[in-house]
């Protein structure tokens, strides 16, 4: 049977063929659908514009150089109520990283550990893990940032439960590691103090101390001389069949110059001291922020817990045999063996986690913690009036940071996949 696209070379080409041709046939489609696409976009514009027109205001993002008027208490770069709704969203956009930066890592710390141990043969174990996973992934993360805040400003005692006694030498309540104090008004942890500084760099966006840009370009270099260590190790175990030791090399190369420098700066952690009613030295965490942190922590963990779990469970239990019967322990073969190939598999579904907890990170306003939803999309929504631009600039950043994240785990994720010959 001759069809389309048997037909000669040297045939001329005729209309039909876009449809009829299956040469032409999907191309003719995309275009079609593109200006399909886009003459609905500009319907949509068109009638936003008209619509914005007939109640008297016009799309610009001028109200971003005005003054906010309002304080944010969580602020981690310079700001205060005389600067711009551009400056205020740029705290909450800071705000938002942060929170979202720590919770990835706490939940892929914890779901890493709780995915591992209900795998465990000890029964209790495996069921205590199971138990909290069931748990928390199948209550709303709402309920458990409203639970976390409640806990901490109804049940956590007030700072005065700290303070010792002078007739017995002792308190109500000791910190936690004798740094950390939970109260109802806040979270008092230490903070890093250096006795030398090397001088702050002050610039639009926010001051950047010197001492902190040493140590990380001490570790950088650190991790780097590091991994070309490991590399070479790997090229002589590859050359010999004997991989030479490596780890006190390793430790040396990672402790030795970052904890020379840190006694060049004079470092020391400043601690919390109870001082009257308050705690002064380190830095108190507000509430906000603590049960925010804690309720996306816990809740994407469990979800994080059963990726690793079918991660897992994906490898051939030959291979946990196979490392057995080379010798292994239990504890190596996971470490070497499965966990390095269960990456292929835990991966892709762990860049969807942590693209959730980033946007459930939003959340925040629940428990008053400011962040791009509380910045741009609330306060300076309702004090500006400028609804579609605020929305429409609030999905802007949420999609260029979900689009960051997938794209950084996606670079990991093809270094650590299956490479093919």
């Amino acid at each position: 049977m001759t069809t389309a696209h048997d037909a000669p070379e040297h045939s001329g080409f005729r209309l039909s063929q876009l449809i009829y041709d299956t040469r032409y046939r999907s191309l003719t489609i995309q275009v079609v659908v593109f200006f399909l696409v886009m003459a609905f976009v500009g319907w949509l514009v068109d009638n936003t514009i008209q619509n914005l027109n007939a109640l008297g205001k016009d799309f610009n993002f001028g109200f971003l150089w005005q003054r906010a008027g309002y304080d944010i208490g969580n602020a981690l770069i310079p700001y205060n109520n005389d600067m711009t709704h551009g400056r205020a969203m740029l705290v909450g956009l800071v705000n938002t990283l942060w929170i979202s930066f720590l919770g990835c890592v706490a939940a892929t710390i914890l779901g890493v550990v709780v995915g591992v141990l209900r795998l465990s043969k000890n029964w209790l174990v495996a069921r205590m893990m199971t138990i909290y996973v069931e748990v928390f992934r199948n209550i709303p993360l709402l309920l458990w940032i409203l639970v976390a805040i409640a806990l901490l400003t109804e049940v956590a005692p007030s700072p005065n439960a700290y303070k010792i006694n002078p007739e017995t030498g002792e308190a109500k309540l000791s910190m936690v590691f004798e740094s950390i104090a939970f109260t109802n008004r806040y979270t008092a942890i230490p903070s890093i103090h250096f006795d030398r500084s090397l001088g702050v760099i002050d610039t639009a966006f926010m001051p950047i101390s010197l001492n902190v840009l040493a140590i990380a370009v001490v570790l950088g270099l650190c991790f780097w001389i590091n991994k070309r260590l490991l590399a070479h190790a790997g090229r002589v175990q590859e050359a010999t069949g004997k991989r030479p030791t490596t780890w006190w090399k390793s430790a040396l190369i990672l402790v030795v110059p970052t904890l020379a420098l840190l006694i060049a700066l004079g470092f020391n952690p400043d601690e919390p001291v109870l001082k009257g009613f308050n705690f002064t030295g380190g830095t108190n965490v507000s509430n906000s922020f603590v049960a925010l942190w804690a309720g996306l922590s816990l809740y994407t963990a469990a979800f994080i817990a059963e990726i690793v779990r079918a991660g897992i469970l994906a490898i051939s239990k030959g291979q946990t045999e196979a490392a057995y019967a080379l010798g292994l322990r239990p504890n190596r073969t996971m470490n070497l063996v499965i966990l390095p190939q269960a990456l292929r598999v835990i991966i892709p579904p762990l860049i969807s986690q942590y693209l959730n907890l980033t946007k459930n990170s939003s959340l925040a306003i629940a428990v008053g913690y400011l962040e791009l939803r509380g910045t741009l999309g609330g306060i300076t929504l309702n004090q500006t009036g400028r609804e579609l631009e605020a929305i429409t600039l609030m999905m802007l950043l949420y999609l260029a940071i979900s689009l960051t994240i997938s794209g950084v785990m996606n670079v990991y994720n093809n270094r650590v996949k299956l490479k093919e010959r």
